[in-house]
């Protein structure tokens, strides 16, 4: 029995000089190496490689086939998606050695990445954003921002439950799930009226209880 408070699959390996939050998870055929900070009650899928001094904060959940590289910082309550790419040098080259020059690439809090989708470096991605799978994201994302497409382009506004939000009266925009409302503080600045960007979410609003096509429907009613 482990006396520590994560967990690590015996098939992984776990550099010295790691950090690893508690109530963490780490499963089949991981790399995390040197330097390397993992926050509390973070999931790693199968085969994921988190690479030196990467900085990865708390409730993460990262799926199967992903390589985090040096260079990326990810705030709270990330999600990255099955086979997702992130990048840290913009034009490289085998012959010309950059390791001295990886450009940083800052997810922020509660962003969701979709599988196959690539993210190149050098690019923030603003809060609770979501990248459609297999977008290409070339360049700053703004916070709640719907990414689709090669290369990606903002195809509207994303709640904080990760579901598209329709303009209404006022300018206001409802979550069909959460019931939160949004509204544009300026032409591309999306804001949440009924809770702070930085608060956790209400326990009786952290655990889905339909599905997205059911509540999409029946919004549509």
């Amino acid at each position: 029995m482990s006396d520590k408070p994560y967990f690590v699959h015996a098939s992984s390996f776990i550099d010295d000089n790691v950090e690893i939050g508690n109530g963490t998870k780490i499963w089949h055929f991981c790399h995390v190496q040197s330097g390397a900070v993992l926050g509390d009650r973070c999931i790693l899928g199968q085969n994921v490689n988190i690479a030196n001094d990467v900085r990865i904060g708390n409730n993460v959940k990262i799926q199967n086939n992903v390589s985090v590289y040096t260079g990326t910082e990810i705030e709270d309550d990330v999600f990255l998606g099955p086979s997702c790419v992130l990048t840290n040098v913009s034009n490289p080259r085998s012959q010309v050695l950059r390791h001295s020059l990886y450009e940083k690439t800052l997810i922020k809090r509660g962003a969701t990445i979709g599988a196959n989708a690539t993210i190149v470096c050098g690019i923030t991605l603003g809060r609770y954003c979501f990248i459609a799978a297999g977008a290409v994201v070339t360049k700053d994302v703004p916070d709640y921002a719907f990414i689709v497409g090669v290369p990606g382009k903002q195809k509207g506004w994303m709640s904080r439950h990760g579901h598209p939000l329709k303009p209404g009266p006022n300018g206001l925009m409802t979550c069909p799930e959460s019931g939160f409302r949004y509204r544009e503080a300026s032409p591309g600045v999306l804001t949440c009226l009924d809770l702070n960007e930085e608060e956790p979410l209400p326990e009786s609003l952290a655990k889905g209880k339909a599905d997205y096509r059911t509540i999409k429907n029946s919004s549509q009613k």
